[in-house]
């Protein structure tokens, strides 16, 4: 074994990298980038306020008290507490989203409280409940009179959409079918459309009378059909869950991961498959400015990794510090996400202004990268 020859291929490769600029900024400021974004994100987010909404019975004290140790408490979001008319009420107000959490007190003397909140953030239902159950303590402790004999009452949780016992992962569902799709598809097109470059095969195309918006089109359609049959993997894997029972020494196991859906999976799939053709004509555009099969993975931090910290994945948009929210607001992930969860988790249809957004959004980002890519395509052999 030689040292010489040993360093010889090693500067090699570090000569390598010192030609290769876009290498280098992958190595050295890429992830400078990617945690100061994070870094920012996590330090700045605001924890958003809490809006309560109040039912009690005529004459209770624990609402005012309630109320009054809400105003006086150093909590690190706000809490407003609104009476409201009635149990209907208060659940709409949360279904509309309108607050973020309804209290049901049905008694004059306390006893049990239901506590209902939407359901589809349970880490973040686990942390509201939390604090008032805290507020709750200190309104009976402090600001009720001894004599009255409250005594600081239990809450029953109840939830709008998701059962009250749902865990990560069946919130998570929409992140995965959003998120994991986008980010193969992009892999699959920018690569299969780079070989196609380095192997000729457009450069031959684009000798013929074929227009680039046609060959556009075409290598989407193609690339599109691969990426609607993994929608379809993924969605059938998430939503269902196949017993397998035990077989000789096999244990029994699942196959799928049971998430249930209240929304149509109809809908999941439309959207799902508009947001892989918009990765598709992403991953087409992009690859046209790369070499190599590497430079198309360095596309990786810059392009989807930012849309995971910022898509809505992690931290809801509005609580994103605010220079960031307009950002959030452009990139495909967002929409995607926010109208998988819409289906999912609330059950929302084609009559919802918000996944009609969503899909009249992921539609034209799709074009609009269609438009791109047959602008930067040219004849040439890379």
């Amino acid at each position: 074994m030689s040292a010489s020859r040993i360093l010889a291929v090693a500067r090699r490769i570090a000569q390598g990298f010192r030609r290769d600029e876009r290498t280098l900024g992958l190595v050295f400021v890429v992830p400078i980038v990617i945690t100061l974004l994070l870094g920012w994100v996590i330090r700045d987010s605001e924890a958003g306020d809490v809006r309560i909404a109040v039912v009690a019975a005529e004459g209770s004290p624990i609402a005012d008290a309630l109320r009054t140790a809400a105003e006086d408490a150093d909590l690190a979001f706000e809490v407003t507490v609104d009476d409201v008319a009635d149990e209907a009420e208060a659940r709409d107000r949360v279904r509309d989203g309108e607050a973020e959490v309804a209290i049901i007190v049905a008694g004059l003397r306390g006893g049990p409280i239901t506590v209902v909140t939407e359901g589809t953030d349970p880490s973040g239902d686990a942390a509201r409940i939390g604090a008032l159950q805290a507020l709750m303590v200190r309104a009976v402790t402090t600001l009720l009179p001894p004599e009255l004999g409250i005594a600081v009452p239990e809450f029953e949780h109840e939830t709008v959409f998701l059962s009250a016992d749902a865990d990560s992962l069946d919130v998570l569902a929409p992140v995965f079918l959003g998120y994991f799709a986008y980010f193969f598809v992009f892999i699959l097109t920018g690569i299969s459309f780079l070989r196609e470059r380095v192997g000729g095969t457009l450069e031959r195309l684009l000798a013929t009378p074929v227009t680039r918006g046609e060959i556009v089109l075409g290598y989407g359609l193609g690339f599109g059909f691969f990426a609607t049959l993994q929608v379809l993997v993924l969605i059938g894997f998430t939503l269902m869950a196949l017993e397998v029972p035990a077989i000789g020494p096999i244990p029994a196991f699942t196959i799928g991961l049971g998430v249930s859906s209240i929304g149509s999976p109809a809908l999941l799939f439309l959207l799902a498959v508009l947001l892989a053709l918009g990765a598709v004509n992403l991953g087409i555009f992009l690859s046209t400015f790369a070499r190599t099969e590497l430079q198309v993975i360095q596309f990786i931090p810059v392009v989807i990794v930012p849309q995971g910290l910022l898509g809505g994945i992690f931290w809801p948009i509005d609580r994103l510090p605010d220079i960031l929210q307009p950002v959030a607001q452009v990139l495909p992930v967002t929409y995607a996400v926010d109208g998988l969860r819409e289906v999912m988790l609330r059950g929302a249809d084609l009559s919802s202004p918000s996944v009609q957004l969503d899909l009249a959004v992921l539609a034209g980002i799709a074009l609009f990268f269609v438009a791109l890519a047959s602008r930067t395509i040219k004849r040439e052999v890379a």
